[in-house]
């Protein structure tokens, strides 16, 4: 005769199907999802606690990929300055710039620069453990005798998001500029909870949600502290301000401030910059570094390799945890929860920049990540285009 568990299952299906949403959020379909699990583990405190854990965590792994995702620089492919030789205005440098890496020059007195950038992440982990296969763990029984679970909640989450990123510069002299970075985001989530008591599987929810809506606005200011020959430093300023609506993870719910040194050097083919920055509010209190080289390998086209790094404060990594049972003997709960652990991000971006006509520049890469920490994805291509007005 089967286990009566099994038909507790059986029962339930028939009278109550699959439970399924089409959540008016982001966040709601994530704890709709990972809230009241199948697994019986006799302690609804524990669940409650962890389950929000869990989603809290997937939703701040989000929120770190996306609102306070590192924008297109706001400087512009096109610099230029006045040659006091000759009394007219020239380019400044033979390279059109890095993809996310700032460098200390500005675009020139009276300069204005506007582009357009599309990228996107499909997310295939979080914290090294695979999302979309469904072999995430979120809730599980296991006799300390056996290998396996014998009852199980596995979690498959497909999430994918595309960022349109509009962003400009304008030079106040030669030595200061202002600029911006508007993004729009589109999420889509689309997952499933399904339950394994014995080898028999039952779905037990399944939430599909897409939202779209502006992210958080960024306003810039650089000024140029030191220049000669080749040779500058410079600094930046960035203020987020806390548009993108936070239940659907556009935004972090808050204003970012972050500041910024900047150094490069500019030879006649090769320019190396470096970048180092600190983070405050916000999602969490961030230290960023960068570096970036670039190649003109032409009059018409620029190769650039760069490395981002990113060090979060808190917002932690989902682990397993595990508890004995309170009513069944010998048996191990296992719970997916988040821990307070920081957050360390590195990635590497190569790609090229191409003087299509006249001032117009096409830009295109591909980020990789380095590091497993908070949500991946396997590589994100970008494309951007960008036109200088005034030459």
């Amino acid at each position: 005769m089967a286990n009566p568990r099994v038909w507790q299952f059986v029962v339930t299906f028939i009278l109550t199907g699959v439970q399924t949403t089409g959540a008016q959020t982001v966040s709601d379909a994530l704890a709709f999802l990972v809230t009241n699990p199948g697994v019986q583990t006799g302690s609804i405190d524990r669940d409650r606690s962890a389950t929000l854990s869990t989603s809290d965590a997937i939703s701040r792994g989000l929120l770190a990929n996306l609102a306070t995702l590192p924008v297109p620089t706001s400087s512009s492919g096109f610099l230029y300055r006045l040659n006091p030789k000759f009394g007219t205005v020239e380019r400044a440098t033979a390279s059109f710039g890095p993809f996310f890496v700032e460098r200390a020059l500005t675009a020139g007195r009276g300069q204005v620069a506007l582009g357009l950038t599309f990228q996107h992440l499909h997310f295939t982990s979080i914290d090294s453990q695979t999302l979309r296969d469904g072999s995430l763990m979120t809730t599980a029984n296991q006799f300390v005798d056996e290998s396996e679970p014998f009852d199980v909640d596995r979690l498959a989450l497909a999430l994918d998001t595309s960022v349109t990123t509009l962003h400009g510069t304008v030079g106040i002299t030669d030595w200061i500029e202002v600029g911006f970075a508007a993004p729009v985001v589109s999420i889509f989530l689309d997952g499933s909870r399904v339950n394994t008591y014995r080898g028999r599987t039952f779905t037990q929810a399944t939430a599909h949600t897409r939202s779209i809506g502006l992210a958080d606005l960024v306003l810039r200011t650089k000024f140029t502290a030191f220049k000669e020959g080749g040779t500058a430093l410079a600094g930046a300023v960035d203020l987020r301000l806390p548009t993108g609506r936070p239940e659907d993870l556009l935004g972090a719910g808050s204003r970012t401030l972050r500041f910024t040194a900047i150094g490069s050097v500019e030879g006649n083919r090769v320019s190396g910059h470096a970048n180092a920055g600190v983070s405050v509010g916000g999602l969490a209190n961030e230290l960023s570094y960068a570096a970036a080289l670039g190649l003109a390998a032409s009059g018409r086209v620029t190769l650039i390799g760069e490395v981002l790094g990113r060090w979060m404060d808190g917002p932690g990594r989902i682990v397993p945890v595990s508890a004995a049972h309170p009513t069944i003997p010998g048996v191990q709960t296992l719970r997916l929860t988040s821990d307070p652990s920081s957050m360390n991000i590195i990635s590497m971006v190569a790609g090229f920049k191409w003087n299509v006509s006249d001032t117009w520049v096409l830009a295109s890469n591909v980020t990789v990540p380095v590091t497993a920490a908070g949500l991946t994805a396997r590589f994100m291509p970008s494309i951007g285009l960008e036109y200088a007005l005034g030459r």
